[in-house]
């Protein structure tokens, strides 16, 4: 090999062995760029999670997008989560431990009601039913609220100030239920982006609403012979009777297939003793029709005794119902198939309340008794409620003895939540209305003015004494019922072409809401 051919094999060489090196930073500085762009763009996404997160979180989105639109108003997610809130609510307030009768959950709050079947809708979760009542009831209240603005209906400043008020007063209550601010609480209860904000707009528009709707249902007059007309359509449905019955039930025989009914033999004999009581309830004398009736049961080998209902419907009859609603007078009896033809009632008119009275308007001032650790009510509790409201009715009568300050004593001293703000006024108090000494004392013929002390006991709920005071007679009783019919009637055909146009829109942010 010469000297120039080693040379240059030497030279290539180098250059092969240099080219190589070279080759592999070049692809090492691919690698590990590669690498750091794959980590950096890995970063850039967990922080824009993290943004997203928190911006979620922030309530913006809830706040700052449409999820529904009404006649031209939109409202945000967070607007329709308050609505939805409150409609449960409401709901789970009116019906409280019943909700379970209608296969609702409430212990699992809001949050669960996606997983739970609703029986008052078709297929759908509880959480479709309170979305649609929702927005039924945004859509009524935007209707209204349009309706106040076209006639110049709006809330005074003392309204308004109450709503702030009632907003002002859900800061002690947050506090007390462990949240650092109304808000918190908000968010909490009602859904992400609630705030006082939104329930101060909210409320103001249900206000605002309930104020229209109320003043146009004043503005619906009817007159005497209108509700006359209308009660007298009910055909007794609405009139209260006082019955006494026995149920003579035909025993029931097991067939061939095994299975237990009454039998034409068994459905004869039912009959004849119920037959055999009537005669002996017509042969019997007495005023007490009851105690005469409870005679005859005895006298035909019976061992109970009737059921006396002294304010039943007349919708509520049954199977005498049509017997009960001819001309009747006091003591009738007779014997009615039930509606299944496998049994008998004995039953004994007494009388008839057609409610063509006047309602009673009294004011009354509630001094209960204190229970002790079994919930009973000693004779010595008892003793300690009349004193204490003989010395409240002693203060009244010592002082100007008027209606005004009789009511000014009930708001500082009466224990009936239902009358303690209002004076303890009850305005329109119909026959059974009330426990029986109050009841006695409302339609015991008293004239404006007149007073007493009566006792008064609900079972499991209360037992004291009531100072009376009568104000006066108000409007026939079968009026009062035709009226509250028709003006219902009225309202709901008036707001039904109220909200006709009115159709919520759903947007893409609807999602967001529950």
């Amino acid at each position: 090999m010469s000297a120039s051919t080693e040379k240059k094999i030497r030279q290539a060489a180098r250059v092969a062995g240099t080219d190589k090196k070279m080759l592999a930073a070049q692809e090492e500085a691919k690698k590990n760029a590669k690498s750091k762009r794959r980590w950096t763009i890995g970063t850039i996404l967990v922080v824009l999670l993290i943004a997203a997160i928190i911006f979620l979180d922030s309530g913006f989105l809830y706040k700052n997008t449409t999820a529904v639109t009404v006649g031209g108003e939109s409202y945000s997610p967070a607007e329709m989560n308050y609505q939805y809130a409150t409609q449960y609510y409401t709901w789970t307030s009116q019906y409280g431990s019943y909700a379970s009768i209608f296969g609702l959950d409430t212990s699992t709050g809001l949050a669960g009601l996606s997983a739970q079947d609703c029986s008052m809708t078709d297929g759908g979760t509880w959480k479709d039913y309170f979305l649609d009542v929702a927005l039924s009831q945004l859509t009524q209240v935007k209707a209204l609220n349009d309706y106040a603005a076209a006639n110049g209906i709006a809330l005074t400043d003392e309204e308004k100030a109450a709503i702030d008020s009632d907003i002002a007063s859900l800061g002690s209550y947050a506090t007390l239920q462990g949240y650092s601010s109304v808000n918190n609480f908000l968010a909490a209860n009602y859904g992400t982006g609630v705030n006082s904000k939104v329930a101060s707009k909210m409320g103001t528009a249900s206000s605002l609403a309930s104020k229209a709707l109320s003043e146009y249902s004043d503005s619906l007059t009817y007159t005497a012979d209108e509700l006359e007309e209308h009660y007298k359509s009910y055909n007794g449905e609405r009139d209260y009777f006082d019955v006494a019955y026995y149920y003579i039930a035909a025993e029931k025989v097991a067939g061939e297939d095994g299975n237990e009914s009454a039998t034409d033999e068994t459905v004869a004999a039912a009959k004849a003793k119920a037959d055999a009581i009537l005669a002996a309830y017509n042969e019997l004398e007495g005023d007490d029709a009851v105690e005469r009736l409870n005679a005859a049961i005895a006298e035909a080998g019976e061992e109970g005794e009737c059921v006396h209902n002294s304010n039943t419907a007349g919708s509520a009859l049954g199977a005498y119902k049509e017997w009960a609603m001819g001309s009747r007078k006091a003591g009738d009896a007779t014997v009615a198939e039930n509606s299944t033809a496998d049994g008998y009632y004995v039953a004994v008119f007494i009388s008839r309340n057609d409610n063509h009275y006047k309602l009673a308007q009294v004011r009354h001032i509630l001094i209960k008794a204190e229970a002790d650790e079994n919930g009973e009510y000693t004779d010595e509790a008892k003793a300690a409620a009349k004193a204490r409201a003989e010395e409240i009715y002693a203060e009244w009568k010592a002082g100007d003895a008027t209606e005004e300050s009789f009511a000014a004593l009930a708001e500082e001293y009466s224990e009936d939540t239902g009358s303690n703000t209002n004076g303890g006024l009850y305005d329109s108090v119909r026959k059974g209305q009330m426990v029986e000494e109050f009841d006695a004392f409302c339609f015991g013929g008293h004239k404006s003015g007149d007073t007493a002390i009566v006792y008064g006991e609900s079972a499991g709920s209360y037992a004291g004494y009531h100072i009376m005071y009568y104000v006066g007679e108000g409007q026939l009783c079968s009026e009062s019922i035709a009226e509250s019919d028709m003006r219902s009637a009225d309202l709901e055909e008036w707001l039904d072409s109220l909200i006709a146009d009115y159709e919520p829109v759903k947007s893409f942010w609807f999602k967001l809401v529950g």
